[in-house]
This record gives structure tokens, C-alpha cells and sequence, in this order.
């Protein structure tokens, strides 16, 4: 055996890493016959295939290997493995880099008669590689992203992604998931239900719980998630329905804890901040022994607030364990849990639902007493095994409980000068149990390379509800009038203060059963041309729903809904240089429709199909990513509460609703994301959006309900957001390591309220758009970092629309500061 060694000696590893220079060995073994190799190992002719592993003998992902006179590359998967082939015969410049390295350039050979396998081995070790992957310098087309479920490149995948890393939650001191999305181009923050959670969309279409995840399974996203425990967070774009079943159209988001270590290691940090925000927070890591890791990290907050009388209590930890059960197999085991207990908001109301109430930011006409108490807990366990070099196999399985106990002052709305303050009372438990298995290999026919994707899974939603309530003193229609206040006499009259007992009537139990099939396959017909289809096979039960009442036990059954469809996809990419890639996909799904329409009759489930296009390029040898997408979704049904009962009554049943046609959401995204020189990087995007009412179903004769007026926009969602993000790290002198950044983010105009009917034709409003603009400052020392950041320095003021009746005002500026330490042992 022939040996060739190739010593690169790297640069700066950047501010994230711990050493400033490092050496690493590259091993080339060419074979001097075919003959020693089994049929399956050996090399194809004409190939170039390898491993890149660290110096403690993990392996090292996303790692760039790029062949300089072909202009053809690859980057190494999470396993480390790599492969070229089909190259012609001659002497060849291998470029071999990392993000934050000197990259190195060495002269091969290839012949038509042997194929050329490369081992690398890194001076790193698996955890200061890590130190680099975090740090965000990658561009952002290079690496899988779990939520993906496909090992291969985003390069390579017909579709747009956003990874937003552990070291920019860090720098931006991110304090609720509002704060990561800002750096997700085409994801805004659509409302604030009484500051009780935070409702995101992308494309027109809200996200919900279904298209919330973490770790891979879903989670409710009645709460906010906690961001000191986030690895990162993954956002992938457009369709996802083959991957996930019921999920709407635009984007989902999967949240990544932090997983164990086998470095002993920590932090610990104190964040402090505007209208007394404490925050103390660990994060422990390291080996049990050689074969088991642990992570432990946790937060406690308390923090008031620029409304008056608001305020918030969180407690929460992350423990986790990884098994290394063999080479090939290993097995993490986490779970979480978040008690949170804070002031619901409807913030300042609006004047008969048609305009915002003029009154000062922080003006609160709510009660002393009113509560929201949240818990959260989720586990999971996730079984990853490496069948060979080709295939793997991984398995989930996750339970989550969500509970909620919430009363309250709510849905305020002035008329002339008087303020009529209901109550709200609600008591949510939910259930969820999830399982999922995925297969994935890679094989070959002929000169083709499929990547495959085969899987299943299946979840079960149990939901009690307690949202039907008498109250003690209540009066109006409904009995839940708590009651009236001037808006004049604010100061002299504050109106009723005490917490009025009430007694449940009734209690709902929704249970929703899911399943679902799906087979992929990446065609890689050759490095410049690849086909991706798939198919999806999903049935969803929304089981017959169970109400009893509580004085007198009677039970009372919905018809229960079951609805099964096939969801295809398919798209093309095509990369006529091996840093760019042309891309186009059509995609069906249909998303089921809850509650019931006039006749108790449940609603017909909505199809919709969805075309993207776009272009992926990495510039100046990856400082320069800047890619583009267009989009068109087309939903057939979408249902809405009605306005009118059968019997041409004010309907106030939220769960009866009619499908009033079909909406179409056209747009267009750029997204930038660079590191044009050592310590700089910037990540700036714009997206353009029109979801509007595309056909209008006319009601039939004898009904009174008004469809949704064609060509209406949809409410909240502005036709353009923007943001961008500046951060600089200086590199040397005495100050080497002070990192400067800002930030600025842009909502346009939106309608807000309710869409108008033809029974209601003036029940939405405009909000103007509104910027934001952050300034950062941090210093890193040794063992010790201190960030600062100022947020909204303009002091902007806008709102956060849910609907007509709560109006919530934005942050206005404010300070936060971070102090950590970060500790390692043996």
C-alpha cells in the first residue's frame, strides 16, 4: 500500500475556538489493487472517497472537500464520510477546509484502473470542532439540517432552510423565541395572545402546535419555549407535509436542546436587565464514564414589565444522557420541564373592534388578581444505529404534558367612552404521545446515486378543556360581564377589584389520532443533476369529542371526522457549479378542519398545493451565501368561525365555522448570509408576501352567513419584512476579542381584526409597519464574556394585533446585560 501525507497547517481558528493555531494530519492511501478490497468496498473507478474524523476519534461533519481544477466538491456528513466520483484520470489540487481554518491546498493523482480512499484525521478534537460548527461561520448551504430527515447538503435539497446557531442565541442574548426568529427571513411574530404566548407565521399561514417541534417531535406552543437550552433552531420553509403530516403550509420550526458531552465542561452566567429582569443560569456537561455522557442545564427568571402590573416567574431544566452502546449505535435520552407563572395582558383594547384606543404604552385595564400558570413537561428518546456505511436507522419516541390554569380580565373593547371588561377562565390539560422511525441509506443503479428515505409514525392528542364557566356576580348576555369602567375616570375610578368565584359548567375532551407513511428518494442522476420525490400516505381521526357537564354528569358526543389522503412531492435542483444550485418543487398536502359547521356537520379537511422555485449560491469560496425564492400555495378551504348561525343568529360558538373558499399566497425572499473577512459577519434577508382571498363561495339561498370579500388581503400578514444583523469581533491588539453587532428588523403594513364578509363588510383595520434597531457589545477574557445589548434604541411604538381584543404594545427600549463563565475538568 502506497501512502501519501499531506500536512496542512491551519490559521486562527476564530474567536469560538479554543486554540490559535492547529495542525492536521491527511492520510491518502491509494490501493495498488482492486483486489484487496471486498466488492463493496472498493472504490469505483475513477472515485475519491474518504473519512475525516477529530484526534479522539470522533467523526468531524461539514467539512468542505473540493477537487479545484473539476470546480466539483462535497461536503463531509455528520458521520464524516465523503465520496466523489466519476473522475477522469489525472493529477488533481484537493482544497480540504473547515469554517474559521487556513484552507490547504495538495496535489493527488486518480487513475482510470484505482480508486483513491482518503482518511483524515484532525488534531481537533470533536468538541473544539464543535466550538467552530456553533459558531454560525458555516454558509448556511452546506450542512443537513435535522428537520430534513435526509442526510445531504441544503445545497442539494429543492427547498429553503434557516439554522439559526447556539453562538448568535448567545450574542443576541435571546430571551423569548421572538428574538431567534427575527434572523429567519419571511418568519415574523404575528401575534400575542394576551402576552399568554407568541403566535409566529411564514408565507400567510400561522404556525400552531402542529408545526412546532422539538427535538424532532411536536410540542405545544401554548407557552414560551426556554432559549438557554437551545442547541439551535431549525426553520425549513414551504412545504412539509411529506415529512410530517398535518402541518400548514409556509414553514415548520424545530427546536434542538443541548446535548451531552463527553468534555467536562460548563457555564454558569447572571442576565439582568430593564423593569428588574433577573435570569441566573448553568449548564453542566460531561462523562459518567467511557461510555455515557450527561448535560444538566437550567434557568430561573423573574422579571417585571413596562405594562403596569405585569409581571413573570420561570423555573426550568434540561437534563439529558447519551448512551454509546456500541460504535454503531448510541441512545439520548432527555426531557425538560418549565413552570411559568405570569400576568395575562390584553393590552390597551381597541374602539369597537375598528381602531387601536390612543392611551400611553404602559396604561393596563386588567386586575391585580388575574393569573396564568403554565407547566411543561416533555422526554424523549432517540435510538440512532448505523446498520453500515450506507444505511442507518433512528427511532423516537417522546411524551409532552401541557397544563394550563388561566383567569382573567379579557377581549377589550371601548364603546364611545366606556370600557365593558369581561372574564375568561380556562383550565388545559393535554396529553401527547409521539413515535416515529426513519431508515435511511444510499445505494446505487448503475451510474445513479439515491439517497432514501423511508418511515413511519404516529401520535395521540388527548385534550381536556374547561372553558365554560359560571361567575359570581357576572352579568350581560353571557353572564361573564365582570364590569364597566370609564375611560375618563381611569384615575379616579379604577372600577372592580375583587376575583369573582367561578364554577365550572362543563368539561371537553378532544382526542386526535394520527398516522402516517412516507418514502423519499434523493436521485442523484449526476453532481450537477438531482430529483427529489416522495410520497405520503397520512390518516387523521379527529375522534368524537366528549362533553360532560359537571352538576349533573351527562354525556354528550360530537361525530367524530377521520380523513386520509396521499401527499406527493417533487422537485429538481440542478447545480451547473458546484456553488450553485437551481431549484424547483410542487408539493400536495390538506390540513384537517376543526369544529363543526351550521348543520353540526364536521368540516371537510383543506387541500392545498404549493410551487417554490429558487437559487442557492456560495460566493468567494464561502463567504458569500445569497439565495432566492419564489413561492405560490394554493389552499382550496379555508375555514373560518361563522358569523351567523343556521337560523341567521350573532353566532357565538367558536367552534362552528364554514369554509368560505379558497386564498392564494404569492411571494419572494432573499436571503444574504456572509463572513467577508476574519471577525465580521452579517446575515440580512427580504421577503414579499400576498396572501389574499382567491375565490369567494357564495352562500346558498336561505342562508345569511357573508363569505370572505375577494381579493381581500388576509389579516396579519404584512406584505413585507426585513431584517439584517451586523456583528464584528476584533481580531487583534489589546482589545482583540470585543465584538460590536447590530441588528435591525422590519414589519410593513398589515390588516389586523377580522377579514370582512359580505355580512360584515368593516371588520378589519391597518397597522402601519414599524422598524427596530438593537445595538450589542460583549467582551470575551479567559474563562469570563459580558454582553450588553440596547433594544428598540428608537424606542419604536407599534402593536401586536390578536384579532380585535388584544392590542399589545411593543418592548419599548430597553438594556440587558450577561455575564458568564465557562469552566472545563477532566
Amino acid at each position: 500500500m502506497k501512502q501519501v501525507y499531506l500536512l496542512m497547517l491551519a490559521g486562527a481558528l476564530g474567536a469560538h475556538t479554543a486554540a490559535a493555531r492547529s495542525t492536521y494530519y491527511i492520510t491518502a492511501a491509494v490501493s495498488d489493487t482492486a483486489a484487496t478490497l471486498s466488492e463493496e468496498e472498493n472504490p469505483a473507478k475513477g472515485s475519491l472517497k474518504g473519512h475525516v474524523s477529530t484526534a479522539d476519534g470522533k467523526p468531524a461533519g461539514f467539512v468542505t472537500v473540493v477537487v479545484r481544477e473539476l470546480n466539483r466538491g462535497t461536503t463531509t456528513g455528520e458521520d464524516g464520510s465523503f465520496s466523489l466520483r466519476n473522475l477522469k484520470p489525472g493529477s488533481y489540487t484537493l482544497f480540504i477546509s473547515s469554517v474559521g481554518l487556513k484552507p490547504v491546498e495538495k496535489q493527488i493523482t486518480i487513475t482510470g484502473e484505482q480508486g483513491t480512499e482518503i482518511n483524515i484525521s484532525l488534531e481537533e478534537t470533536a468538541h473544539q470542532l464543535s466550538e467552530v460548527v456553533i459558531s454560525d461561520k458555516r454558509t448556511q448551504n452546506d450542512r443537513p439540517v435535522n428537520l430534513s430527515k435526509l442526510p445531504i447538503p441544503v445545497m442539494d435539497l429543492p427547498q429553503a432552510v434557516a439554522v439559526i446557531g447556539q453562538a448568535t442565541i448567545r450574542e443576541q442574548q435571546a430571551q423569548r423565541l421572538s428574538d431567534v426568529v427575527k434572523n429567519v427571513n419571511g418568519v415574523y411574530l404575528a401575534s400575542t395572545r394576551a402576552g399568554t404566548q407568541e403566535t409566529f407565521s411564514a408565507r400567510g399561514y400561522g404556525f400552531g402546535s402542529y408545526n412546532m417541534f422539538k427535538n424532532g417531535a411536536r410540542v405545544n406552543s401554548g407557552t414560551f419555549p426556554e432559549m438557554s437550552s437551545l442547541e439551535r433552531v431549525e426553520v425549513l420553509k414551504g412545504s412539509a407535509a411529506i415529512l410530517y403530516g398535518q402541518v400548514a403550509p409556509g414553514a415548520v420550526m424545530n427546536l434542538v436542546t443541548k446535548q451531552p458531552k463527553f468534555e467536562g465542561g460548563g457555564e454558569v452566567s447572571m442576565r439582568v436587565g430593564s423593569y428588574d429582569l433577573y435570569k441566573p443560569s448553568f449548564d453542566i456537561y460531561g462523562p459518567i464514564s467511557g461510555k455515557v455522557a450527561y448535560r444538566v442545564n437550567g434557568t430561573y427568571e423573574s422579571a417585571g414589565s413596562y405594562r403596569d402590573h405585569v409581571s413573570s416567574k420561570r423555573y426550568y431544566v434540561n437534563p439529558s444522557l447519551l448512551f454509546k452502546v456500541s460504535p454503531r449505535t448510541e441512545i439520548i435520552v432527555q426531557g425538560d420541564y418549565l413552570k411559568h407563572d405570569y400576568t395575562p395582558d390584553f393590552g390597551i383594547g381597541t374602539n369597537n373592534g375598528k381602531s387601536i384606543v390612543d392611551v400611553p404604552r404602559n396604561t393596563f385595564f386588567g386586575t391585580s388578581w388575574q393569573y396564568s400558570k403554565v407547566q411543561q413537561a416533555t422526554a424523549g428518546v432517540t435510538v440512532r444505529h448505523q446498520l453500515n456505511s450506507n444505511w442507518s436507522i433512528n427511532g423516537n419516541v417522546a411524551f409532552q404534558q401541557y397544563k394550563r390554569d388561566y383567569y382573567s380580565i379579557e377581549r377589550l373593547q371601548f364603546s364611545k367612552d366606556s370600557l365593558d371588561r369581561p372574564l375568561g377562565k380556562a383550565l388545559n390539560d393535554e396529553r401527547y404521545v409521539s413515535a416515529t422511525i426513519d431508515l435511511t441509506g444510499k445505494f446505487r443503479t448503475g451510474s445513479v446515486e439515491h439517497t432514501v428515505l423511508a418511515g413511519v409514525d404516529a401520535d395521540k392528542y388527548t385534550t381536556d378543556n374547561t372553558t365554560a364557566w359560571d361567575f359570581e356576580g357576572g352579568y350581560g348576555t353571557s353572564k361573564n360581564l365582570y364590569d364597566k369602567i370609564s375611560f375618563r375616570d381611569l384615575g379616579q375610578k379604577p372600577g372592580r377589584q375583587d376575583m369573582p368565584m367561578a364554577t365550572a359548567r362543563e368539561i371537553n375532551r378532544l382526542p386526535v389520532s394520527r398516522f402516517g407513511g412516507y418514502v423519499q428518494d434523493l436521485v442523484s442522476i449526476s453532481e450537477k443533476l438531482k430529483v427529489l420525490a416522495g410520497i405520503r400516505w397520512s390518516y387523521i381521526g379527529n375522534e368524537a369529542q366528549r362533553k360532560t357537564v359537571y352538576k349533573t354528569g351527562a354525556e354528550t358526543f360530537t361525530k367524530g371526522q377521520y380523513d386520509n389522503a396521499f401527499s406527493p412531492r417533487f422537485g429538481v435542483v440542478y447545480k451547473p457549479i458546484p456553488t450553485t444550485a437551481l431549484f424547483v418543487s410542487y408539493s400536495n398536502s390538506f390540513t384537517t378542519n376543526s369544529g363543526y359547521d351550521l348543520n353540526k356537520e364536521a368540516l371537510k379537511p383543506s387541500l392545498i398545493d404549493q410551487y417554490e422555485a429558487g437559487v442557492k449560491n456560495d460566493f468567494f469560496a464561502g463567504k458569500l451565501s445569497a439565495n432566492l425564492t419564489v413561492y405560490k400555495i394554493r389552499n382550496s378551504n379555508l375555514a373560518q368561525v361563522a358569523t351567523y348561525t343556521r337560523d341567521g343568529q350573532i353566532n357565538g360558538d367558536a367552534n362552528m365555522k364554514e369554509l368560505i373558499g379558497g386564498t392564494t399566497s404569492n411571494g419572494v425572499e432573499i436571503d444574504l448570509a456572509g463572513h467577508p473577512v476574519a471577525g465580521l459577519d452579517i446575515v440580512a434577508g427580504y421577503s414579499y408576501n400576498d396572501i389574499f382571498v382567491s375565490k369567494a363561495i357564495t352562500p346558498a339561498e336561505g342562508k345569511t352567513n357573508g363569505n370572505l370579500l375577494k381579493g381581500d388581503r388576509l389579516v396579519n400578514n404584512p406584505h413585507h419584512t426585513a431584517n439584517a444583523s451586523v456583528f464584528y469581533t476584533l481580531q487583534n491588539g489589546g482589545a482583540k476579542g470585543l465584538k460590536f453587532g447590530v441588528m435591525a428588523f422590519y414589519t410593513g403594513d398589515r390588516n389586523v381584526g377580522w377579514n370582512n364578509t359580505t355580512a360584515q363588510p368593516d371588520r378589519m383595520f391597518n397597522v402601519k409597519g414599524y422598524t427596530t434597531l438593537d445595538l450589542n457589545i460583549g467582551y470575551g477574557w479567559k474563562q469570563f464574556s459580558v454582553m450588553a445589548k440596547l433594544s428598540n434604541i428608537t424606542n419604536e411604538y407599534n402593536f401586536l394585533v390578536h384579532e380585535n381584543y388584544s392590542i399589545n404594545p411593543i418592548p419599548p427600549r430597553q438594556f440587558t446585560a450577561t455575564v458568564a463563565y465557562r469552566f472545563k475538568y477532566k
